[in-house]
């Protein structure tokens, strides 16, 4: 475990006993102990098209001991709320994976286990973040760092100065946590933020050093990215006023993650007001870039049921009701083709960061 500087809220550990005491208390009146915890599903998500965020909304779940069906999840989530407790007390912080063992034993005189694998305590640490209303950072848990950034932009991390104009084509390894108490913005003098979905995109845009000649920061998480790389987009935007474009694949999910990135996701609807970036815009692979730059349908992958059922499901969203968002999904169906950014070299190696991008900005060539 590594050592955390400071206490960022000292009333967490308050919170979390007072789960103990609740569930001391139901025990010794010989009621039913219970928590409540919040929904966390499209059912309880409502999207607040003023503001332009997804939010969290009211219902809750009772998550009780004496319910056989809920009995494990309600011990599972005190062990889990005693482990971060802990942390509190130690002042230390720690990983989901370190947590997930730390809680992870085998009940005596049995054969069965706390938790049989990660995927059980890590939505248990996202229950009571949205619970006790307290940050997973709050909580002192990080992730695994899976985000990269490089450009114009220095930060103070631990009291080391970071200039992400000298790390090569490797860049910065963005923190988990990235909240000003840990990382400080020194200097920041880009344009934009581009925030690139697939680590092979953003590795070409790094070693073409586009963000030199477009004097931009590169942001990519690979994949979805996670919540250091969306806080770190979001501070960049909030502080020093960037906007935001979202380089994303030409499928379902690319579409979901350039959303989670503007809107907020459904499963942290509780974060959008702290993660959400409502201005950013979509510049990924829209379906009618094939025939705009000219690039054969034989590099297009046939879309499959899943991704068949996903459309459909995003049409749905109140958060893809434009008009633009509209057509675009439809027009993706009715190809029948989905296309990755990967399909670009099929014209050149270095087509995306010559061709490609150059010619998006140019032309104002995205989606909102």
């Amino acid at each position: 475990m590594a050592r955390k500087r400071t206490n960022v809220n000292g009333n967490v550990e308050k919170k979390l006993i007072g789960i103990a005491d609740a569930v001391v208390t139901a025990a010794e009146r010989g009621k039913d102990p219970t928590l409540s915890i919040p929904v966390r599903s499209l059912a309880n998500v409502t999207f607040d098209a003023k503001r332009g965020i997804i939010e969290m909304g009211r219902r809750k779940q009772a998550r009780s001991f004496f319910n056989v069906g809920m009995a494990k999840k309600f011990m599972q989530t005190v062990l889990v709320a005693d482990a971060l407790a802990e942390l509190q007390r130690s002042n230390l912080t720690t990983s989901l994976r370190e947590i997930y063992y730390r809680t992870k034993h085998t009940i005596r005189n049995s054969h069965e286990n706390t938790f049989d694998s990660q995927n059980e305590s890590d939505p248990l640490i996202e229950d009571l973040e949205v619970t006790l209303d307290a940050l997973r950072e709050e909580l002192h848990v990080r992730a695994e760092n899976a985000g990269t950034v490089v450009g114009p932009l220095v930060l103070i991390d631990d009291g080391d100065r970071v200039d992400c104009t000298r790390l090569g084509k490797g860049g910065y390894s963005v923190p988990s946590i990235v909240e000003p108490e840990y990382i400080q913005i020194a200097r920041c003098t880009a344009d934009f933020v581009l925030l690139v979905e697939k680590g092979t995109q953003w590795n070409r845009l790094s070693e073409d050093k586009f963000w030199r000649r477009y004097n931009c920061i590169l942001l990519t998480g690979n994949g979805q990215p996670p919540r250091g790389v969306r806080r770190l987009a979001r501070r960049l935007h909030e502080e020093h006023e960037l906007p935001v474009y979202v380089l994303v694949d030409n499928d379902p999910w690319g579409y979901y993650i350039y959303s989670v990135v503007k809107q907020g996701s459904i499963n942290l609807a509780f974060e959008s007001q702290r993660m959400a970036i409502p201005k950013a815009k979509f510049i990924g692979f829209s379906s009618s870039d094939p025939d705009r730059y000219g690039l054969p349908r034989n590099v297009g992958i046939k879309l499959n049921e899943k991704d068949i059922n996903r459309a459909r499901e995003l049409l749905k969203y109140r958060w893809f009701q434009k008009k633009e968002w509209q057509e675009e999904i439809k027009r993706m169906l009715a190809s029948g083709l989905k296309y990755e950014l990967d399909a670009l070299a099929n014209k050149d190696f270095q087509y995306l960061t010559k061709n490609y991008l150059p010619r998006k900005l140019k032309e104002k060539d995205w989606l909102d």
